[in-house]
């Protein structure tokens, strides 16, 4: 009998042991050296972050007009906010082991919430409001958003990997409108021959609102109140978080008027957030869906999302990937999130290792990812 109860002591010990982490309102902080992690690399890369900040505009209402400056009667439509200084955190077991900058200001991350946003998609595919992400999206938007025999053909799918080619006005802005070849006659780029969906990768921020407008018909509430209630509540993330669309994107859901959110700061707008709660969602991720005992989003969109495209080999569902080590010296099995400015959600799930960086120098990336990888090996 004492032989069993010890063996059942002993097995609760482990089970307690392998049970992993998770932050709760105060994130826990280790040394890199309880983690078996190498601090000469760690204070590498955190340098690395600190010396190298992007060299766009802290006034980021001037960034975005010289960015744009080649789009045609561009304007800023949405909420902008000047950024802070160079901000991270290196999150490895759920700890914390390093960090730098002020990680609680809130900054605008520009295209890092395509990542929300295709959760969000996510959402609605567990949830079976999205039947099948090869369903045309015509069947399910009420208005002639995808009107036309081209439009007609869109799937959740090609928008969710940037191949739809959609032909179109939203919210004031034309896709053709949206980075146009800075050679050629904008009349050409504007009649141009369109891709049959599904064929052809084109980045566009017209086309990934679109997509938050056609979820907005969906859930018939709110993105925000979706993302909040069912993803950032759980993780814990702070109160301080926006998601933002533009001034004339309010339009009327069950005769009330809801604003289409931004996905991205392209035309202003979008997500702003703080860098701890960039991390966990990161961690969200890195550990496949689930936050202590609940699964918030399903292992199998977490896959999905991550799976490359047929039209771009680096890119899912509005992730980055290295499936082919389009990041030289990088494991192919990391994912990011990644937004103008240089705003980076790095997930490392094999080594349930998450990497946040803000204002970084986007050719800095991969030796700061570098730097923290050989922290792993403790040498």
């Amino acid at each position: 009998m004492k032989k069993l109860l010890l063996c059942l002591l002993i097995l609760g010990h482990n089970l307690a042991a392998q049970k992993l982490y998770f932050p709760d309102f105060e994130w826990k902080v280790k040394a890199p050296e309880e983690l078996k992690m190498n601090k000469v690399w760690l204070d590498s890369a955190v340098n690395i972050a600190r010396q190298n900040e992007n060299k766009v505009d802290k006034d980021l209402r001037i960034a975005n007009l010289k960015a744009y400056a080649n789009e045609p009667n561009y304007q800023i439509l949405g909420a902008t906010k000047p950024r802070g200084g160079p901000a991270g955190l290196i999150i490895k077991n759920g700890y914390i082991v390093a960090q730098w900058g002020d990680v609680q200001r809130v900054d605008m991350c520009f295209s890092v919430a395509k990542s929300f946003l295709s959760t969000v998609a996510g959402l609605a595919a567990d949830k079976g409001l999205i039947r099948a992400v090869q369903d045309k999206v015509n069947t399910y938007v009420w208005d002639d958003t995808f009107a036309g025999e081209h439009n007609a053909k869109i799937t959740w799918e090609h928008l969710l990997n940037q191949s739809s080619d959609w032909s179109g006005t939203l919210f004031g802005i034309a896709d053709w409108a949206d980075r146009p070849p800075k050679e050629g006659s904008l009349d050409d780029w504007k009649n141009r021959k369109l891709y049959e969906p599904g064929t052809n990768y084109e980045y566009n921020d017209v086309r990934v609102n679109l997509l938050a407008y056609s979820l907005l018909q969906v859930w018939r509430q709110p993105l925000p109140i979706v993302l909040k209630e069912k993803i950032m509540q759980p993780i814990g993330a702070s109160t301080t978080w926006r998601w933002l669309g533009y001034d004339n994107s309010f339009v009327n859901v069950d005769g009330l008027m809801m604003q289409s959110v931004s996905g991205g700061g392209h035309f202003g707008g979008g997500l702003f957030i703080n860098t701890l709660d960039m991390a966990r969602f990161g961690l969200l991720f890195a550990r496949k869906g689930k936050w202590n005992e609940q699964t918030l989003i399903s292992e199998k969109w977490i896959y999905e999302a991550r799976h490359p495209s047929s039209t771009n080999s680096a890119y899912g569902y509005m992730w980055w990937l290295n499936t082919k080590q389009q990041r030289p010296n990088l494991p192919t099995h990391i994912y990011m999130a990644i937004g103008f400015g240089g705003n980076y959600i790095i997930v490392d799930d094999k080594n349930d290792l998450v990497v946040v960086a803000r204002w970084l120098d986007d050719n800095k990336v991969n030796d700061l990812m570098m730097s923290v990888l050989k922290a792993l090996e403790n040498k």
